[in-house]
């Protein structure tokens, strides 16, 4: 996986070489090399997955890559969503496909039906195709604001990062980055007319509209204060005050369609607060409460508060440090407002790991430093949490209550 720094190193003719490498190309290696990586993990940890309520002993890759919200896609994209919502023996919500967006299950049955495949197969192709869709598109959000070689490094690790894996398992994660790292582009291209289109479908992949809108209404508000330096038309603030409306509203289309289809105000937000029951039971959805009713759960009182405070303010320190502020304005505001909506409603437990994926512009931030013997370590670190993730949250081990 090489970069600029070490490209140097080569020899010449191999440095020239180098140097004519288109860089979708060089992006294209760095993919498929960390693929081979995840993969023969994956197939090493499918080969210690005993029989499970999914999959069988020692599971085939497809199989093993579509477990847990993966057979919640496969619901929703071969049977819908129920217009009854499910309830538990107490009279609660229970958990129940509408905690699931279309956008994905959509895109694999629709592959399905054109492929004659099943699920699980046609579900990793999905996901596999994406994740070198937003391999690529990370690249030039990257080139945007840093140098080549970082920028390359940057990719590297959005590739080997420790929840990697799932860029090739049947979750919506990687088609929901591929479009993702494709508003952030065009937001930094200031290409707002594109922007509707791409967040209708981001919107309805992952729950992400409200936090762009915010981080749209933030880069307005930037650009009305800047505008003596920074001209801002009338054509281009009515545009990009319309798709931060436009996005607010695609953030409310979800909970809206799920009360139009089951006749309940609360059908999604009431889904969602399902999954957190098994914590802390059925409890109101009162923003910015969960992370300290998740801190009070694992650590107790008083050091699950003292702990809460101590993480935002840390994370609030490091949005302003130098490689952080090089990222540039609108990269930070998403960041930020993102950071912000999963502070106000979600409630943090093993699978808040995979709802921090989002942030990954931070990875710039980290690719920084031209060591070497730091890429190196970072990338090693890396995998190792790739191990470590599979081990603690994929693979099931009896009343598993460590989900990804």
């Amino acid at each position: 996986m090489p970069t600029t720094t070490s490209a140097a190193r080569l020899p010449a003719g191999w440095r020239a070489r180098y140097r004519l490498t288109p860089w979708w190309a060089k992006v294209a290696f760095v993919w498929a090399a960390s693929r081979l990586v995840t993969t023969s993990l994956v197939l090493a940890m499918a080969n210690l997955q005993e029989a499970n309520a999914w999959t069988g002993a020692r599971p085939r890759y497809a199989d093993f890559a579509t477990i847990w919200d993966g057979h919640w896609y496969n619901i929703v994209a071969v049977g819908g969503y129920p217009s009854i919502l499910p309830v538990t023996l107490e009279g609660q919500v229970a958990e129940n496909a509408w905690a699931f967006m279309p956008g994905y299950p959509a895109a694999v049955r629709l592959l399905m039906e054109l492929s004659g495949a099943q699920w699980a197969p046609v579900a990793v192709l999905v996901s596999v195709a994406f994740s070198l869709g937003s391999a690529l598109l990370f690249y030039r959000l990257m080139r945007r604001v840093l140098a080549d070689g970082t920028a390359l490094f940057s990719v590297v690790l959005f590739c080997v990062a420790p929840l990697s894996p799932l860029l090739q398992f049947g979750y919506a994660e990687s088609m929901y980055l591929f479009f993702l790292t494709l508003a952030l582009y065009l937001l930094l291209e200031r290409r707002y007319l594109a922007l509707f289109p791409v967040i209708a479908v981001m919107a309805l992949t992952r729950p992400s509209g409200l936090a762009f809108a915010f981080a749209l209404a933030l880069h307005v508000a930037h650009r009305w204060i800047t505008r003596a330096r920074d001209p801002f038309p009338p054509r281009e603030w009515v545009l990009s005050a319309s798709v931060a409306v436009f996005s607010g509203l695609m953030g409310l289309a979800w909970p809206l369609a799920a009360w139009a289809v089951t006749g309940s105000i609360t059908a999604y937000t009431d889904t969602e607060l399902a999954w957190r029951a098994p914590y802390i039971g059925y409890q109101e959805l009162v923003p910015f409460t969960a992370w300290f009713q998740g801190g009070v759960w694992w650590l107790g009182m008083p050091l699950g508060i003292v702990a809460v405070v101590a993480v935002v303010l840390a994370f609030t320190m490091f949005m302003f440090t130098p490689a952080v502020r090089r990222l540039g304005v609108d990269l930070r505001f998403w960041v930020a407002a993102y950071a912000l909506y999963l502070f106000a409603v979600f409630f943090p437990q093993s699978s808040t790991f995979r709802l921090l994926m989002p942030l990954f512009p931070l990875l710039g931030a980290v690719a920084q430093p031209r060591s070497r013997l730091y890429r190196a370590g970072v990338v090693l670190l890396c995998i190792a949490g790739q191990w470590g993730w599979l081990l603690i949250c994929w693979r099931v081990d009896g009343a598993d209550w460590t989900p990804p």
